[in-house]
């Protein structure tokens, strides 16, 4: 039972990284973005030019990929590629896409899982992702299901590409992540759910500081300690 490690489902868009990572450092946990590591093997599969669908070009790519998690000065996690820092990389447009086909394949999760799974033994974390809940984490001492209405998750993803500079508009990014859900949600394999012990928390209508103030209370209450300010 991982009692003191937090789970945090969701679909694209919906904070998960921001919040996780705002909370891990007030509660001293260790941050673990398993979407990032899904985005680094559709990032490795777009530039080695194969098909995101194609099931055996990507099996195959896997036994060169070298993943690994480092953590900056400011505890910011970084993803590291073969050697090269692509966490700028990964969060572009082009490899959502490609990140959601090959998260869908049952040879890329196995592929992530032991990584994944060494962390919950390791440490205790907060851990985001699509099936933290369900499928990695099941004893997980609290589990969330962030979400928010697709049109909101889209402008915040819009700005924050903005932001990095990217060539972007938010007609595109709103159509990639209806597409993303979809395809999350109906995979076959480990697809976008709340577990039926997760508590929901939407913040269609809630700013970011509103957001971190409601995840807070729900492990305050869970935990029955207050975070550290």
């Amino acid at each position: 039972m991982d009692s003191r490690s937090i789970a945090l489902d969701g679909p694209s868009g919906a904070g998960k990284s921001t919040l996780a990572r705002m909370a891990s450092s007030r509660y001293g946990l260790i941050y673990v973005d398993t979407g990032a590591m899904y985005r680094c093997v559709g990032l490795h599969t777009l530039r080695n030019n194969v098909a995101s669908k194609d099931i055996s070009g990507v099996t195959a790519l896997l036994p060169g990929i070298k993943l690994e998690m480092l953590y900056d000065a400011a505890g910011v996690q970084r993803m590291l590629l073969c050697g090269e820092d692509v966490t700028d990389f990964i969060r572009l447009p082009e490899v959502s896409g490609y990140a959601s086909d090959v998260s869908a394949m049952p040879q890329v999760r196995e592929f992530l899982l032991s990584l994944q799974r060494d962390m919950i033994v390791k440490y205790d974390v907060i851990m985001d992702g699509r099936d933290i809940g369900s499928v990695i984490m099941p004893g997980a001492g609290l589990k969330v299901f962030l979400t928010a209405e697709p049109e909101v998750r889209a402008n915040r993803r819009f700005l924050e590409l903005l932001e990095k500079g990217s060539d972007v508009t938010y007609e595109n990014v709103l159509s990639d992540m209806i597409v993303r859900d979809k395809n999350d949600s109906e995979r076959v394999e480990a697809p976008l759910r709340a577990a039926e012990d997760s508590v929901i928390l939407d913040t269609t209508t809630l700013s970011l500081n509103e957001s971190l103030q409601a995840l807070c209370d729900l492990i305050d209450k869970r935990f029955g300690y207050e975070s550290k300010l």
